[in-house]
């Protein structure tokens, strides 16, 4: 079974959300079987790379709202993380543009390493002091190459703007496509989605239903199509 997850590194709620569904995930009979695959969705995809601003003020502007709100969301989300184990700086941090970071997700998940890196930017960006955003391209080549990726080739593909380009497009589209106007956003084989950081309770009916609801492989009519098996292979005979 596949599980896609559509997020954003600058989605406090992904963050979050994240660790409920591997919650849920962990405690799944066949979680073995499960494959997750992460896609990419940009909150402030007109944001100008070098665009960077304090998350209080972004939510200032964005949203209308006061200071003193800001603060108090950032201190609830804060208290949501710290509740399922999650480091979370409430102040101090601040908020750009996400494109390179998801180019290299989908760099990451052609090796196999697409969990390790979204996880290590997730904490980068929440939880630790230095800015994945006011560095320059060699703070996100440093990450990656944390989540076991070559540095010269992350290196390659940031000075690339085309680079993956397409795939974190189509993954958008695809979004689009499904109806997700908002992140985090689950896709259970295709059949069931949810939306938002639910509770790890609603991950673990979720992944039961879609489980138990697969439609099982309908084989059509084979004919004498020979085959091979765990016996051998059919040898035709000549008459």
């Amino acid at each position: 079974m596949r599980v896609e997850i559509w997020s954003d590194i600058a989605c406090p709620w992904c963050y979050v959300g994240k660790a409920r569904f591997e919650k849920a995930l962990a405690a799944f009979p066949h979680r073995d079987e499960v494959e997750v695959v992460h896609r990419s969705f940009e909150l402030d995809p007109g944001r100008a790379k070098g665009d960077v601003q304090p998350v209080i003020t972004m939510l200032t502007r964005k949203y209308g709202m006061s200071e003193a709100q800001a603060q108090a969301g950032e201190d609830n989300l804060g208290a949501q993380a710290a509740a399922e184990g999650l480091d979370y700086r409430t102040r101090d941090r601040d908020h750009g543009n996400t494109f390179d970071m998801h180019r290299l997700l989908h760099l990451a998940k052609e090796h196999g390493r697409q969990g390790e890196l979204i996880q290590i930017f997730y904490r980068a960006n929440f939880a630790e002091e230095r800015s994945v955003f006011t560095e320059g391209d060699e703070r996100l080549v440093e990450l990656a190459a944390e989540a076991g990726l070559d540095a010269d080739r992350v290196r390659a593909v940031l000075t690339d703007p085309d680079a993956y380009a397409d795939e974190v497009r189509a993954d958008e589209h695809e979004a689009a496509r499904l109806g997700a106007n908002g992140v985090p956003f689950f896709v259970l084989d295709r059949a069931y989605g949810l939306s938002g950081a639910q509770p790890a309770e609603v991950f673990t009916r979720a992944l039961a239903q879609a489980w138990s609801e697969r439609s099982p492989l309908k084989l059509v009519d084979q004919g004498d199509g020979a085959a091979c098996g765990p016996d051998g292979c059919a040898v035709p005979q000549h008459g």
